[in-house]
């Protein structure tokens, strides 16, 4: 068996979902929002859908909307976005233990879908990384769980 399918069908992997699962409602509230917010500042369709996609971050897209209505410069711009995600350095530097272990690209992907609510959730769940190889597929399961129904759940309110 894959990696892969041995991740999703780790029961941690479901664990994952239904415990993001209880938040999605205010997910889907403020994925909604920052949906209707793209198109009403009168963003194109195409570049509500690349923002969504491509910015994983609803206060980055947020603070970014009006700066992009009223035409400011495009530093301005990533310097805003920036500084408002700073809080994503923290949250990486305190994973970094739990995915030191792994690839780049799983790395990468990890931390291209972690969020504000994944990275509570999951660390609640464990609140220190796991030193064996069967606690860190565990926690990889749980985390890769809770991301996938985050993201998707983000992707849904705001598309």
């Amino acid at each position: 068996m894959t990696s892969a399918r041995r991740l999703l069908r780790h029961p941690e992997f479901a664990r994952g979902l239904r415990e993001m699962a209880l938040v999605s409602p205010g997910l889907a509230a403020w994925g909604l929002m920052t949906g209707v917010a793209m198109i009403n500042s009168g963003m194109s369709v195409v570049e509500s859908l690349a923002m969504s996609l491509l910015v994983f971050a609803g206060s980055s897209q947020l603070a970014a909307i009006p700066l992009l209505a009223a035409g400011a410069p495009a530093l301005v711009i990533l310097a805003t976005a920036f500084c408002v995600n700073l809080r994503f350095l923290v949250f990486s530097a305190h994973l970094r233990p739990y995915l030191m272990h792994l690839n780049f690209w799983p790395r990468l992907i990890a931390g291209y879908l972690s969020a504000d609510l994944s990275y509570v959730m999951f660390t609640r769940r464990f609140p220190h990384p796991a030193v064996e190889a069967e606690g860190r597929a565990a926690q990889l399961a749980h985390l890769s769980g809770g991301l996938v129904f985050n993201w998707i759940s983000w992707q849904a309110a705001s598309l």
